[in-house]
């Protein structure tokens, strides 16, 4: 058998400008990529057309017909990541495995469970950053410690990008300044370097018992325009003021380097928001209760109402707060909902309703296309008031003037709640004034028993 290296795709799905990959094709051994239908992860979904899948299964597909151009394949297998690496370290002569870093809790299990194995074999695991500019100690305060609050982070986060800056020839032929830690990894000058074999095996989407959803999946290009105007559209739904990118980072079939490369020539406050990405990476890799439980303890003392019956009109939207309930809609009928609205809707259900946030992430986490477990976790304890840099546990936002600010024209609304306005729509659920003092009743109660 021919000594070959494997390349392990996970949430990295892309042969351009990925690190591992880089790495891997400059290495000893020709290169053959690996991914896996994990039904560790698979198993867990209710829904046999979850729409994620089929955007990772069209992504895999794609990326096989890419590599057979080239006169190279993918491997493509469904089961139990060990099982399938006991499986393919019989069929190939592997001498060494690349991927690229992971930082949810089940991953870094998954990844030690087979570097385990792969050092019984004498097969190295090396593994790369390639997810987020800076990962886990990268940015930390001068004592060492993790940062826990936003602002800080993100100036010493610029402070270290603009640390290493060197120029380059552009496109134009002109001189441009970039950061070290923008720079793309150049596989494509390494492609030569992929292990030639014929076309492998390829797993249908209903052999792994899911079907197609009927879902439409954002496209990757954006135009500079929207991003240059980004500071002033995002906030309002009924325009298309923001990237939609958030699945293509959340599979990495876009590289983050690269829309940080542009966007810092485009707008700052969307570079904002993929700091911010980098933020919730590192507080997950460095608080992983994030992930089950308040980032601060004494929050876990708040007494949830949970009422089932409520929980459930705020799912299908039909609270009687038309912002609200629009922002459901737009979530369940296409897997995307407006950043501004889920903070809205986060806030209603934690707030106006008392649920508690961990019932409304687990609800994001199964519908949203662009579902990533640490922006999940940080978004819903932010609005809930107990997470890191969170807002005050008494800033309630109130829908009604939410949406006279960012909707105040009801084109959003009017777009997915087209019964308001008639008899057939319900009245106000609860009453604003009512729900905020009783949060903050709630609230102020619950923490003074916890100090």
């Amino acid at each position: 058998m021919t000594p070959i290296t494997i390349f392990w795709l996970r949430r990295d799905l892309r042969l351009y400008d990925n690190a591992g990959l880089y790495h891997a094709l400059r290495g000893e051994y020709p290169v053959l990529p690996l991914f896996i239908f994990d039904t560790e992860i698979l198993d867990d979904l209710e829904n046999r057309k979850d729409a994620r899948v089929e955007f990772i299964h069209r992504t895999i597909r794609a990326l096989k017909a890419e590599l057979e151009t080239q006169g190279s394949s993918l491997i493509v297998k469904y089961g139990k990541p060990l099982d399938i690496w006991r499986q393919i370290s019989k069929e190939y002569l592997i001498k060494s495995v690349y991927t690229n870093h992971d930082y949810e809790p089940y991953a870094l299990k998954r990844d030690a469970a087979v570097r385990d194995f792969l050092q019984e074999k004498n097969i190295e695991l090396l593994t790369f950053k390639d997810h987020v500019i800076f990962e886990k100690n990268e940015v930390t305060k001068d004592d060492g410690l993790p940062y826990t609050v936003f602002s800080p982070y993100s100036r010493k986060w610029r402070k270290k990008l603009a640390s290493r800056m060197s120029t380059f020839t552009n496109e134009q032929g002109n001189q441009e300044a970039i950061s070290y830690y923008l720079k793309s990894y150049p596989t494509e000058k390494y492609f030569n370097h992929f292990h030639a074999t014929s076309p492998l095996p390829f797993i249908e989407l209903g052999d792994m018992n899911f079907e197609v959803s009927g879902l439409e999946f954002p496209g990757i290009e954006v135009s500079q325009g929207l991003i240059k105007k980004y500071d002033e559209t995002r906030n309002f739904p009924a325009i298309p003021g923001t990237s939609r990118l958030g699945i293509h980072f959340r599979f990495g079939t876009i590289s983050i380097r690269e829309k940080v490369r542009k966007a810092m020539n485009l707008n700052d406050i969307y570079v904002n928001e993929l700091i911010w990405r980098d933020f919730y990476a590192q507080i997950l890799s460095h608080f992983p209760h994030v992930v089950t439980n308040a980032f601060r303890a004494k929050y876990e003392a708040v007494p949830w109402r949970n009422d089932e019956t409520d929980f459930e009109k705020w799912c299908i939207g039909k609270t009687g707060y038309p912002i609200v309930d629009a922002g459901m809609r737009e979530l369940n009928e296409t897997g995307y909902m407006h950043n501004r609205v889920r903070m809205i809707t986060a806030s209603f259900l934690t707030k106006h309703l008392l649920i508690d946030w961990r019932w409304g992430e687990a609800y994001f986490a199964e519908k949203l296309l662009d579902f990533d477990l640490a922006s999940n976790s940080g978004g819903w304890q932010w609005a809930a008031g107990c997470g890191t840099d969170a807002a005050p546990y008494f800033r309630v936002f109130n829908p009604t003037s939410q949406q006279q600010k960012f909707d105040k024209e009801f084109k959003y609304i009017k777009k997915w709640v087209p019964e308001f306005g008639t008899p057939d729509y319900p009245a106000p659920m609860i009453d604003h004034k009512f729900a905020r003092e009783r949060c903050l009743k709630t609230y102020k109660e619950a923490l003074s028993k916890s100090q």
